[in-house]
């Protein structure tokens, strides 16, 4: 399972201050009614719910498909179907090359994470050509930092 360290932290320590934050005011501001204020905690929480999302993400490796959990979206693709990963030069994650010519980014291994990401991607690449159906010298078998 791959999953990125440094947005979880950030996320999650963000999620909480503006929870906090906004029940700080809910309770310090005496001018808001009783729904303003719950309003206020609302939008707390669905900051907290919106922060969790965006640390959840993962990609994790079954034998038969991997499986990539984005922010609002999770995908199953078989084997056969990833060519490669890349890792383009700026973007912020790795994104794997699919056989239909389409990429797909994978928000679990982000730039943030440094080397630790660049691993990963070695790792989800190496299990790509163990068990796909990748050639060697097909179109997502470069090295992923590469470009």
């Amino acid at each position: 399972m791959f999953r990125p360290v440094t947005v979880r932290v950030a996320a999650y320590a963000s999620g909480i201050i503006v929870l906090l934050g906004m029940c700080g005011g809910a309770i310090v501001l005496t001018s808001f009614q009783w729904g303003g204020r719950l309003l206020l905690v609302l939008i707390g929480v669905l900051a907290l719910v919106f922060c969790h999302l965006e640390a959840s993400v993962k990609v994790t490796a079954f034998p038969d498909r991997l499986v990539v959990r984005n922010v609002w979206r999770v995908r199953s693709f078989e084997w056969p179907e990833v060519l490669g990963v890349s890792f383009p030069m700026g973007d912020p994650w790795a994104m794997i090359n699919l056989a239909d010519g389409h990429t797909h980014p994978l928000n679990a291994i982000q730039r943030y994470d440094g080397k630790r990401a660049i691993s990963a991607a070695h790792q989800l690449q190496h299990l790509i050509q163990e068990r796909g159906e990748a050639d060697a010298e097909g179109p997502g078998s470069e090295e992923p930092g590469a470009r």
